[in-house]
């Protein structure tokens, strides 16, 4: 699965540039405005919304910007009503993709990954025809580098963790959606730096693209992330580490 890791790192370290971080904070607003509006503003009664306060803080947000997000999503400020939509299609060589969005015009946020789709190999499915080859999980991306693997699994064993496997240069580490949060923590406490983490849709099995197919799927997947409505693309491609070289 080594295209499927070293992404998330590549994701990663581009969403640490400042050209990226604008589009980080607008992402991470949406989603703290509708956590507070579908689970109340309380960030230790709502999980949800303590995870995004949490990731929003690891990525500099100021506090300000947190405060009036979650006072929008509970009716306190006036704000723009989101709708989250899962939308599902398939990329070059058929790979599956699953993306989950928050909207505010329906209409104009699928007739724009229509478009992404069709301009990069791909094309939107029916709802439910992908949704199936994915399973919702915790999941973690460590690079060798930062931990030892006996350190990692017994952090991992000792905190909720399901599994940890070798991939390239990187540690998958995975978890119950339940488990999460105290598994970060648990990361977070011995200093461990995370290339990825996050409640992910994980494909069952993956498509393995070569070629001009893999750099298409490359630029597909970019572009779905770099659209301001999508918060999370997901898909089952797996790619070579030089494809991804090239890449990045």
């Amino acid at each position: 699965m080594s295209g499927h890791s070293k992404w998330h790192s590549i994701k990663h370290k581009k969403a640490a540039t400042d050209s990226k971080r604008g589009r980080i904070f607008t992402r991470l607003i949406k989603e703290m405005t509708m956590a507070a509006r579908n689970g109340g503003g309380d960030i230790d009664a709502n999980p949800r919304l303590r995870l995004v306060v949490n990731t929003a803080k690891a990525a500099n947000m100021p506090a300000e910007n947190i405060k009036r997000a979650i006072m929008r999503g509970t009716g306190e400020l006036p704000g723009i009503t989101y709708e989250e939509v899962n939308y599902e299609g398939y990329g070059p060589g058929g790979a599956a993709i699953f993306m989950r969005v928050l909207t505010d015009n329906r209409n104009r946020t699928v007739a724009e990954i229509r478009h992404i789709l069709a301009k990069n190999g791909g094309n939107l499915g029916e709802s439910g025809c992908v949704a199936w080859m994915f399973d919702r999980k915790g999941y973690f991306v460590v690079e060798k580098a930062a931990a030892s693997e006996e350190k990692l699994m017994d952090i991992v064993l000792s905190n909720g963790g399901d599994d940890m496997r070798e991939d390239g240069d990187n540690f998958e580490i995975f978890s119950s959606p339940e488990s999460f949060e105290h598994l970060k923590t648990a990361l977070e406490a011995d200093k461990i730096p995370m290339a990825a983490s996050e409640v992910s849709m994980l494909p069952q099995n993956y498509v393995k693209l070569e070629g001009r197919e893999a750099q298409t799927m490359l630029k597909l997947m970019e572009a779905l992330e770099d659209q301001e409505d999508v918060q999370n693309v997901w898909s089952n491609f797996d790619v070579d580490e030089a494809a991804l070289q090239e890449a990045s």
